[in-house]
């Protein structure tokens, strides 16, 4: 009897999902383990691995959304017959295309095969997004599939917007979820405290330690998630998780990065952060941060973060406030190191200074904790040989 290849469940809250593209084709041999298809969920688009061996019978759902564990596809011996009475695939709400108050000019130039334009899922999204008509994209991947640099260097050819103009942009499943999300923090009773910290001895190791490891850029947020986990671990009442029931106190340190990825704002999670070197910690930052700006992020790559960080500095931002990622307790703002006149032994002298601002669930976190959680970020910032 054939196997039914049904829609997993990729994360924590996942109740369905998008499949957006078959990576194999019905009579094609899949074996178990293979990427079968991508599904596009609230936060990720992701490769589904096959759980059967054998060959791919019938495709239930050749695209669009459907709950957790619908069938989509039957997988069985060579020849075998799939039963008539398969599940009907749910309705798809597909994303109406951009419209616009004003014509524009669109080229519907017809794809050179006269069929279905091939592109990525991300390049998809982006022309949905930009209004972008796909026909009329030279793509420069394999078999001319078009990628996500093909619709930036096409985007001025592509659409040509009239002066004025007002255009609608259908909000994805992703930008949904961060408005959610936002909205959910933003109810949340927080507040905020901001110190100064120098960044001098800061500055150093981070410039021996690239001197060290060359083949490893170390960046001050990749120290700053070390100092952090270490004061986590100092201060453990702060690395937690808020719920309706009961506070989730971690054993271990998982920082979440803030990235800007091309879907919108992800924060992937470094593990056990305490636990690693600084170069380790940077090398998992590159690889997770990488994957993030290249849409191959998986669900898991999101979960179980305790404390995150949201850097700014490199855009020259001085000091800012950054809103609370539920369900975690605290969130660090990171500015720009700007040169400033401090007194040091009565004397004004200028050094690199750094402002970052803790904001704190005060559901979960007293002021005091977080206070004190704050004031040892900055000693191990100023120090950072203390929690090395």
């Amino acid at each position: 009897m054939a196997n039914e290849v049904k829609l997993p469940r990729l994360g924590q809250g996942m109740e369905a999902g998008t499949v957006n593209k078959w990576l194999k084709s019905e009579g094609d041999t899949v074996a178990k383990g293979e990427p079968l298809f991508e599904v596009d969920t609230d936060k990720v688009t992701q490769e589904v691995e096959s759980d059967f061996a054998g060959v791919l019978l019938k495709i239930v759902l050749p695209s669009g959304e459907a709950p957790v564990g619908q069938t989509i596809a039957y997988i069985g011996e060579a020849g075998e017959e799939v039963k008539e009475e398969v599940a009907a695939p749910a309705k798809v709400e597909t994303a109406p295309e951009p419209q616009k108050v004003s014509d524009t000019k669109v080229s519907d130039t017809p794809s050179s095969n006269g069929g279905r334009v091939k592109a990525s899922p991300l390049a998809r999204r982006i022309a949905r997004e930009r209004g972008i008509d796909l026909h009329a994209v030279q793509g420069t991947g394999p078999d001319g599939r078009i990628v996500a640099e093909d619709l930036e260097r096409a985007q001025p050819a592509a659409v040509e917007l009239s002066t004025g103009e007002i255009e609608s942009i259908p909000l994805t499943k992703i930008r949904k979820t961060i408005a959610r999300r936002l909205t959910a923090a933003w109810e949340a009773p927080v507040f905020q405290l901001t110190v100064s910290a120098d960044m001098t001895r800061a500055n150093a190791l981070v410039a021996a330690a690239r001197e060290l490891n060359p083949d490893v850029r170390v960046t001050v947020t990749d120290l700053l998630a070390k100092v952090c986990a270490r004061a986590l671990m100092r201060h453990r009442d702060v690395n937690v998780q808020y719920t309706e029931d009961a506070l989730l106190k971690f054993p271990t340190a998982n920082v979440g990065i803030a990235v800007a990825a091309p879907q919108g704002l992800v924060v992937p999670v470094l593990r056990s952060v305490e636990r690693l070197t600084l170069a380790e910690v940077s090398a998992a930052r590159d690889e997770v941060v990488s994957r993030a700006r290249e849409s191959k992020l998986t669900a898991q790559d999101l979960e179980d973060g305790t404390f995150t960080i949201s850097n700014l500095g490199m855009f020259g931002i001085e000091q800012f406030v950054a809103v609370l990622n539920p369900p975690q307790a605290a969130i660090l703002a990171v500015g720009a190191t700007i040169d400033a006149p401090t007194v040091l032994d009565g004397a004004v002298i200028v050094r690199p200074i750094m402002s970052m601002t803790l904001t704190v669930d005060h559901r979960a976190v007293d002021g005091v904790a977080g206070a004190d959680f704050l004031r040892t970020v900055k000693q191990f910032v100023e120090e950072p040989a203390l929690a090395l």
